[in-house]
């Protein structure tokens, strides 16, 4: 049976508690939702590269977590003379595509969904969650094996951290994507971190109370995984909890990765 591109949004925002929101970012960026479906790609961020991709996919529906136009709520008013966004729009309109943002929605989702990715890369859905879902207990490792253990599991050689690598830890904050550094340092002290994996973080603000607080013997570390990698396993997620629903239609995951090589 055929859908539209409306009805499968509308099919997923029916699964998310208390959607639709009145003020979301999770809205159709370009394109028709009246157009029948023809496939449907999820992504991280809707890239050119993803873009061309899909078209090779014959797929006319792009969800993507971040936002495709360089601004969090894609308003184009700033880039009217931008060659970059020429180039991306005019792609965009020649193929006829649709892409709709699952940001706000996915994380609402219960369980969030962008973690329930995460943690199947990880292989920490056994562990326990206590008194808030971004809070996992680990088995207790050493910040240095807990590394290691994220660096295989995210097939990445190298990863950014402030603290000791031989500090003992256990209670894992998952501040995943970009909080600020404000609630970064409000988790590690509400909620009693021993460390925080994040995507992003402001190095002036979180990484210095991240140092005073090792300085003031507070044993504290974070751990900077780059925006993509702590979220893109959600969105890989997503083709799992979308196709039993539409069973017709293909899903492919697109990856992007990280755009900043370490040289």
């Amino acid at each position: 049976m055929t859908k539209t591109i409306q009805e499968v949004i509308d099919l997923i925002i029916a699964e998310i508690p208390n959607a639709p929101l009145e003020d979301s970012v999770d809205t159709f960026k370009c394109g028709d939702p009246g157009q029948e479906v023809s496939g449907i790609v999820t992504t991280f961020t809707a890239t050119l590269d993803v873009l061309r991709r899909a078209v090779e996919l014959d797929a006319n529906l792009i969800i993507t977590h971040e936002p495709t136009f360089y601004d969090h709520r894609d308003n184009t008013d700033w880039l009217d003379d931008d060659p970059v966004y020429a180039a991306k729009r005019a792609f965009i309109e020649k193929h006829q595509l649709t892409i709709w943002r699952f940001h706000d929605y996915w994380h609402m989702h219960e369980p969030d969904g962008i973690q329930v990715g995460v943690e199947k890369v990880l292989g920490w859905e056994q562990y326990e969650h206590t008194d808030n879902r971004y809070i996992i207990h680990i088995p207790p490792t050493t910040v240095g094996d807990l590394v290691d253990h994220l660096k295989q599991k995210f097939g990445t050689s190298t990863m950014r951290v402030i603290g000791d690598l031989a500090m003992p830890c256990q209670r894992i904050g998952m501040l995943l994507g970009a909080i600020g550094g404000t609630n970064q340092i409000k988790a590690f002290h509400l909620a009693n971190l021993d460390v925080a994996l994040c995507g992003e973080t402001t190095e002036w603000q979180t990484g210095e109370y991240i140092r005073d607080a090792i300085a003031a013997d507070q044993k504290k570390a974070l751990i900077i995984l780059g925006h993509a990698t702590s979220e893109e396993a959600g969105m890989h997620y997503l083709v799992e909890w979308l196709q039993p629903k539409v069973p017709d239609i293909q899903i492919t995951f697109i990856p992007v990765g990280d755009p900043i090589a370490v040289v």
